[in-house]
Formats: structure tokens, sequence, C-alpha cells
């Protein structure tokens, strides 16, 4: 029986929660519109590519300075600024009658979000009880899948319903709302005094989640292709149920995510990794293959399962492998590596596709891409369990290299 001081579900977490959502939501609205409002300001695909990268950029240079600006100002507070500064820019998108403006307006929504992804993943760490943390941030991280996948079908059905204008004045409302939940979160005592610990040397990447950070890459490459090219795909293709294969995606993730973070907690990542993977792998070739909407929609529930149970996961990991004062360290990496995945990943897909003249070569490049993050971590995984068998100890596992809690394992 949990203890009554063990709970997750605080109103504080529900806002954390939803207010995150409403971010990833209005986000990930915005790729696979925002490459249509490019080729109608009479630009190609290499200028879509440049305009995810520089919001990309932004983004990565701006979350190192997370851990810095936590020790001087109150992380609710940056929060605020950071949703605040994306409903800005998003009102401004409109206004962008050229490539020079629209990357401007880029640069600052990309350092916004850099600082929103930080911040809300170190205080829903922080508000959940540790011992319940995977199982926490797997709820937590159920608003940002869903919203992942419903924010693109949002996205297409408001530009067939209305236009651009309506599309960016409607995103800024969101994030107004969002702004409202983020100033009645309140923040544990304990996390207030964790802020003087932080350790304020400027750093990109965390070395100790170099190896997750790898995986969340390469999860952030094959993400980037569906995000920001499934539309142009699915009109080279004449598939008519865009809307329901994003909303299929979100129901799945929603569904894996209800069992995943108790798994994580009980077992570490190996049991959600690898067949997050298989899911994934599958989903994807359905997706190159699909010659029809029902293969489509097969191939939208596979990706949905896998990418809902591993991103998470991923992320917790990355959590439990700093100490509690150096979650903004652990989370700035995490979100890098994945936003550089989806804006370097656009890029090089964007370049694909000119060299082939189809959308279709982005799935089975990110088909190879699931494959190489699934061996990359077998291999990991066999070394680390042979390290563990020869070292003597039997009992011991290799998720406890990836968890700094004790909770029950899978032996060897």
């Amino acid at each position: 029986m949990q203890p009554a001081n063990n709970k997750i579900w605080s109103l504080s977490f529900i806002f954390v929660v939803i207010a995150n959502a409403l971010v990833f939501m209005i986000f990930e609205m915005l790729l696979p519109t925002l490459p249509l409002f490019v080729t109608a300001l009479g630009e190609g695909a290499g200028q879509v590519g440049l305009v995810t990268g520089i919001f990309t950029l932004s983004a990565i240079v701006t979350r190192p300075f997370a851990g810095l600006l936590a020790t001087k100002f109150d992380k609710k507070m940056l929060l605020i600024i950071g949703i605040l500064l994306n409903a800005l820019s998003i009102g401004a998108y409109y206004l962008a009658d050229g490539i020079p403006e629209l990357l401007i307006i880029r640069l600052i929504h990309g350092a916004g979000f850099g600082l929103i992804t930080t911040y809300f993943a170190t205080l829903a760490a922080e508000i959940v009880p540790k011992e319940r943390r995977g199982e926490g941030i797997g709820y937590f991280g159920v608003g940002e899948t869903v919203a992942i996948s419903v924010g693109p079908m949002i996205g297409i059905l408001t530009l067939e319903l209305y236009d651009f204008q309506r599309l960016f004045l409607g995103g800024m409302a969101v994030l107004i709302l969002a702004v409202i939940m983020a100033v009645f979160i309140k923040r544990t005592p304990e996390g207030k005094k964790m802020d003087k610990e932080i350790n304020v040397k400027i750093k990109f990447f965390e070395k100790r989640v170099l190896f997750p950070g790898l995986l969340v890459l390469l999860v952030g490459i094959a993400a980037g292709g569906i995000m920001s090219f499934f539309s142009l795909y699915a009109l080279e293709r004449e598939f008519t149920q865009v809307g329901l294969f994003f909303f299929l995606i979100a129901v799945a993730s929603f569904v894996v995510r209800i069992v995943s973070g108790k798994l994580f907690d009980k077992y570490g990542p190996t049991i959600i990794i690898i067949p997050g993977s298989l899911f994934s792998i599958v989903g994807l070739l359905l997706l190159y293959v699909a010659a029809s909407d029902v293969m489509l929609l097969t191939a939208a529930v596979f990706y949905g399962f896998g990418f809902g149970a591993i991103l998470p996961a991923i992320q917790t990991w990355c959590l439990n492998l700093v100490g509690e004062h150096e979650h903004e360290d652990a989370m700035a990496t995490f979100f890098n590596f994945f936003d550089l995945g989806i804006g370097g990943g656009s890029l090089i897909l964007g370049l694909a596709v000119a060299s082939s003249d189809s959308y279709q070569v982005i799935y089975i490049i990110a088909t190879l891409i699931y494959v190489l993050l699934l061996i990359i971590y077998m291999v990991h995984w066999i070394v680390k369990r042979k390290s563990v068998k020869y070292g003597g100890n039997n009992v011991q596992t290799i998720n406890q290299t990836s968890s700094n809690q004790s909770v029950p394992q899978i032996r060897v």
C-alpha cells in the first residue's frame, strides 16, 4: 500500500501535464502546416528544412543556460516567460512575408521552446515522488505524446476549415491558456532548495546521459520524417485519412503509456526500448509500403505504440542518471538531442527527397534509423549484462546503471 505522501496526481502535476501538452500540441500543429506556409510564400523544400533547422539551433543554444538561470530566478517564472515568447512568436508568424522575417521569428520561438521543455520536465520530476518517477514521467509524457500526435491533425484540420491567420492566432490563444495554468503550479520546498545546488557550469551536453541522448537523437530523426513531411507525403500518395492517421498515433501512444511507466520503474529501460523499437520498425515499414488508407492507419497504430513507449522511457532514464539538483542538465541534453534529431533530420531528409523526387524515401530511411537504434541498444545491453555476470554478482542487473532508485530489477 502506497503512503499518502507517495501520490502522483496533485493539482500542480495536473497543471504541469496539461500546460506542457498544450505547448507541444501547438508546436506539433506547426510542423505539417509551416512547410505549407513556406511553400505559400513561394519557397521550396530546401527552405522548409532551413526554417525547421533554425528553430532547432535556437533551442539547443538556449538550453545549456537553463541551469544557470534557475540559480538566479525562479523556475516557474522562467517557464512562464518561455511560454509567453512562444505565444507571441506564433502570433507573429502571419506577419512574415518572406523567409528572412520568418527565420527571425523562428529564432525567438526556438529560444522560448528551449526554456519551456527544460523547465516543464524538471518541474514534473520535482513534483512526483522519486520512487515513482518512471510512472510519473510516463503520465507526464502521455500528454506530451498525445499532443505530438494530435497537434498535426489539428493543424491540418484548421487549414482545411479556415486559413493561416486563424491557425497562428488560435495557437497563440491556446498558449495563453498554458500561461494561466503555469501560474497556478506550486513548487515543492525541496525543489526550491535544490535550485541553490544546481551546477552552474554551462555545458551543452551532460556526459552521463550521452548514451540515452544518442538513442533519442535517432528517435528524433525518424519522428522528424513523420512530423515535418507527412502532410506532403500524403498529398503525393493521395491518402485521404491524414487526420485519422495522427489521431491513431495519439490513441496508441496513450494506451501504451498506461503500462510502460510502471514497467520502467520495475524493470528499467530494456523492457521498453527493445519492443518499442520493434513496433516502430513495423509501423515505419508499413508506412513506406502503404498503398491504401487501411495500411496507413495500421502503420499509425504500430508506430504510436513504439514512439509512445520509448520517448518517456529515455527521458526518465536521463533523469535517473544524474543527481536531483542536476535535472536541468539532463533535460537540456535530452531535448537538445531530440530537437537535433528532428531539425537535423529534417534537413537531411529534405535533401533525400530532393534527390529522389519522392517523399516515400523518408520512411525507409526512418526504418533503417530505428534498426540502427535497436542494434546499438542491444550491443549496449549485452555488454552491460556480461560485465555484471562476470563481475561475480549474478543478482544485479544492467538496469541499475540506468536508475538511481532502489526498485526490483530483471535478473540475469
